[in-house]
């Protein structure tokens, strides 16, 4: 079985590259541009050849440790179909340990472990000559090989038993997020750093730490070796336990793919449910996922979150003219657009006009109204935050003070959502619309409309005062005050936000009737 599988295996990847014309130019090109990709980067990798231990050190261990991650996250962000998965060969009645070990041989043999292959042949030339002895360079290549490979059968498998029913551009959506949030800050960060000759030993610490996980272990074998920086046993036992648990961990999920076969038909029924499909089948999750389908194709929504950004970025010109220096005016936008975000729903059940009936009629508790109307602003100002604040600090110059910013912008974002949970239900506000002009505002009677702004505004910098005075004084050279405010932020922040949550929560439960008519009247 396991030669007739492997036979297969040859012949699904030379089938490749035939088939239609679209298709066979669509390959090459593919595969021209991994090839232009790998001997550029080989070519970078022997350079370190005369590098100090430490540049190889990080090099091959961040370097490592990212290859290993794309073979686990790529195939759960874009749903890469699986050619040897297992409930392929039910009807053939295999045993779940052989098939397990057959297609995991079969899995060796790709594109992709072809080139990370090639890589770690220009690994083991480095490391020897750092002086690793070459079979032990072999090892540890053939162990990282074999990782990557398991982390691609296994990001398959989950993808296909618990996201193939799910799967949709909402959900890739929901993972490229998770991505930015998570990647982006990172990467800023790393190219911030100043080499100066010598490596940052932050980015040392970052590789030690990362060379005793699954991700960089196999890569770090031979690396620490020459620093001394760790000793190279515990990567060597990490390695081997990592090994063992991606294989129990495959074996475990094509045992359970042959008992759980594909349902083709419910994917397609599932397919234009769009980010209901992604949501919990909760209340709350059905919130959300309608909130999300306003957010993303209303135009009145999605003017306020192009508005935030604008605002947030010309507030630094008033400041630069009046001296204040540069590398302090590009802190000025992040509380700025840390708070409007969290502004921006304090009048959220006004925008859904009659629509408010769908909640009050099915008896929606206010706990699930108030939190899933949250989730579209979380998932569009977390990642804009996440990408801003290492931006403006690695622009400001001092790293120490990035706590502090993460601190200010948490105390008035989540208190901001707080508060505006208290406001759209006890004082929303005539809104344009649906389908009106973003900036054509109606004829309001009353000051309601200013007083429910300014007091979300006023009382989110009011509750968060202590965080931006300590996040000033980190600013001003005073950086032991950094921690407090990002302590203190988050801590304020989540508090607020809680209770803004049960307290609106309690409001929309009281206040039922008042709210459909309102949405009637207006």
């Amino acid at each position: 079985m396991a030669a007739h599988v492997l036979r297969l295996r040859l012949a699904l990847l030379a089938g490749a590259f035939r088939g239609p014309r679209p298709h066979v130019v669509r390959a090459w090109l593919g595969l021209i541009a991994l090839a232009a990709v790998v001997i550029a980067t080989g070519g970078m990798l022997l350079t370190l050849r005369t590098a100090s231990d430490d540049a190889v050190l990080v090099v091959t261990v961040l370097g490592g440790a990212a290859v290993a991650a794309s073979f686990l996250l790529v195939p759960l962000i874009v749903g890469v179909e699986d050619q040897l998965d297992p409930r392929r060969f039910t009807i053939f009645g295999p045993d779940a340990r052989s098939l397990a070990v057959t297609t995991g041989l079969a899995g060796l043999i790709s594109i992709p472990v072809l080139a990370v292959a090639i890589l770690g042949g220009c690994l083991v030339a480095v490391w020897s000559a750092h002086g690793v002895p070459i079979p032990v360079g072999i090892l540890a290549a053939l162990a990282a090989i074999v990782t990557c490979s398991l982390f691609a059968r296994i990001g398959m498998a989950f993808a296909a038993l618990v996201l193939r029913e799910r799967r949709s551009r909402e959900l890739s959506s929901a993972f490229a997020i998770l991505i930015i949030v998570v990647a982006v800050p990172a990467s800023i960060f790393f190219a911030s750093l100043e080499w100066r000759g010598h490596v940052p030993t932050q980015l040392v610490e970052a590789a030690t730490v990362i060379a005793h996980t699954p991700l960089g272990a196999a890569w770090a074998i031979p690396a620490l070796a020459p620093t001394g920086g760790a000793a190279p046993a515990w990567a060597v036992v990490v390695a081997i336990l990592s090994l063992a648990g991606l294989a129990a961990i495959w074996w475990w999920l094509s045992a359970a793919m042959l008992t759980a076969p594909e349902r083709p038909v419910a994917a397609r029924e599932r397919g234009g449910l769009g980010w209901f499909a992604v949501a919990p089948g909760t209340p709350g999750g059905a919130v959300a996922a309608r909130s999300l389908v306003y957010w993303l194709h209303d135009r009145r929504y999605m003017a306020n979150i192009l508005v935030v950004p604008v605002a947030a970025l010309l507030a630094i010109v008033p400041p630069l003219i009046a001296g204040v220096p540069v590398e302090v005016a590009v802190l000025v936008p992040l509380p700025i657009l840390a708070l409007f975000f969290g502004w921006l729903p304090h009048d959220d059940l006004a925008y859904d006009s009659t629509a408010l009936w769908l909640h009050i009629a099915s008896g929606v508790r206010g706990a699930a109204d108030r939190i899933g109307r949250l989730v579209p602003v979380l998932l569009v100002g977390i990642p804009v935050l996440a990408v801003a604040v290492p931006v403006a600090v690695a622009i400001h110059g001092r790293w120490a003070v990035l706590p502090a910013a993460v601190g200010a912008c948490a105390a008035l974002f989540l208190s901001g959502l707080g508060l505006s949970s208290i406001a759209s239900v006890l004082s929303p506000y005539a809104v344009s619309r649906p389908g009106d002009s973003p900036f054509r505002q109606p004829q309001r009677s009353g000051s309601s409309a200013g007083v429910a702004q300014g007091l979300v505004l006023l009382g989110a910098i009011v509750v968060s005062s202590p965080v931006l005075w300590w996040a000033w004084l980190a600013v001003t050279g005073r950086v032991e005050f950094s921690a407090a405010a990002l302590w203190g932020g988050i801590a304020i922040g989540v508090a607020v936000l809680v209770a803004g949550v049960l307290v609106g929560a309690n409001a929309y439960e009281r206040r039922t009737g008042a709210l459909m008519e309102f949405a009637e009247s207006t």
